[in-house]
């Protein structure tokens, strides 16, 4: 019995010199700022390696333009990043220069379009991104402790199900990753209004509790002082449709995923944690694809996410595993889904046995198994500007 826990936990992966280890092993390009984007795209399609784009990186107030450089930090830092090319136009706030400088470690060039054309920097572009996919083929798997993994838990176009399913059967899945030394980061941090202070009284000190509790205050107070109530936006129609009736109960449903250990502490957007155990980082306020990409730049080489009603959403660089435990979701939209547990629903497993099995689907990406969107080629990223935030 003991010998098939071990075989059950043996993960490899790629040891990154900051000592932690990614399961993918990426070559990108990202693009420092909106306006290379298009040729970021065309550099990365003609190579084959992974576009990252998004709409901002200039004209940015202070605390936004700090933001926009931790998270495109946090995504060039993400262990499943091997390499990479920054292209950047030349004349915008956040330069490829300084982007490539505080990731230490790892090959990363970069390239201004206003230096030599569009056509020349596509062409110098493909050249270094073949070097750099080259050499990060020499970057081997190797056996990697399952302490190295942390693990993004989302859940979005939630229905009854989610709650009742396939939220607690993610959490018995994050409560098994943190029992072998793993990280998990619960976020959609606005989601859980209604619902903190069951988290606050898991927290590993009165103070995180507190620190909870006055956050979800602060969020409160802030929608309040613009005439407008958390509960405005939150259920969404579909939510709504799908059996949920409050933000409240929607909010109890979704403290689930994150399981039953220890709250260790509260995290910034793009941070990562320090230690194992679980942690709620204060993600993005709005739509999912902000949340996965604040987990995925705080380290996150897992996500993995719950739906009732189902959503086809990916990542660049993170598989993520989607769930769900709505029967007619899974046949519709089968090529998104890569776990069905509507087996609970009809009585066929438990709510721990799903759990297991999530668990198992967690081992397998981290394998190398792809995810279906990662089949699909699902890469949505996005940065939520700091002043949109209410926090």
């Amino acid at each position: 019995m003991q010998k098939r826990r071990e075989d059950q936990t043996r993960i490899s992966g790629y040891n990154r010199p900051d000592g932690s280890a990614g399961i993918r092993n990426h070559t990108v390009v990202l693009s420092s700022v909106h306006c290379s984007a298009e040729v970021t795209r065309k550099i990365a399609n003609l190579t084959g390696a992974i576009p990252i784009t998004h709409l901002l990186g200039c004209l940015e107030y202070p605390k936004d333009s700090q933001h926009t450089r931790e998270m495109l930090v946090g995504i060039l830092s993400n262990p499943n990043v091997a390499a990479g090319l920054i292209v950047g136009l030349g004349c915008e706030q956040i330069q490829p220069e300084e982007l490539a400088e505080k990731v230490p470690g790892k090959s990363f060039e970069s390239l201004h379009i206003q230096d030599s054309g569009v056509v020349k920097t596509i062409s110098e572009g493909v050249k270094i991104v073949r070097q750099l996919m080259q050499q990060a083929t020499t970057i081997k798997r190797e056996e990697i402790p399952i302490s190295k993994l942390i693990l993004g838990v989302k859940c979005g176009g939630s229905d009854a199900t989610s709650g009742m399913v396939s939220n607690p059967a993610l959490g018995v899945a994050a409560d098994l990753l943190v029992k072998e030394g793993g990280a998990v980061i619960l976020g959609e941090t606005e989601g859980l209004f209604g619902a903190e202070q069951i988290l606050a009284n898991r927290a590993v000190s009165q103070k995180i509790g507190n620190q909870l509790i006055t956050l979800m205050k602060r969020y409160e107070q802030n929608a309040n002082s613009r005439g407008v109530s958390l509960t405005d936006a939150n259920p969404t129609p579909g939510n709504i449709a799908g059996g949920i009736t409050t933000l409240r109960e929607k909010a109890l449903g979704s403290v689930l995923k994150g399981g039953t250990s220890t709250l260790q502490g509260l995290l910034e957007r793009a941070e990562t944690p320090p230690r194992e155990g679980l942690w709620i980082m204060k993600t993005s306020k709005g739509v999912d694809v902000f949340h996965v990409s604040d987990e995925i730049a705080g380290g996150a080489q897992i996500i993995c996410f719950t739906t009732g009603r189902g959503t086809p959403l990916g990542s660049p660089i993170s598989p993520v595993i989607k769930i769900t435990a709505n029967r007619e979701t899974a046949e519709n939209m089968s090529e998104s889904i890569d776990v069905d547990i509507s087996t609970v629903i009809r009585g066929e497993e438990t709510v721990q046995e799903a759990g297991e099995r999530i668990f198992k689907e967690i081992l397998e990406v981290a394998n190398g198994k792809l995810t279906k969107n990662e089949i699909l080629h699902h890469r949505e990223f996005a940065i939520s500007p700091f002043t949109n935030l209410t926090n």
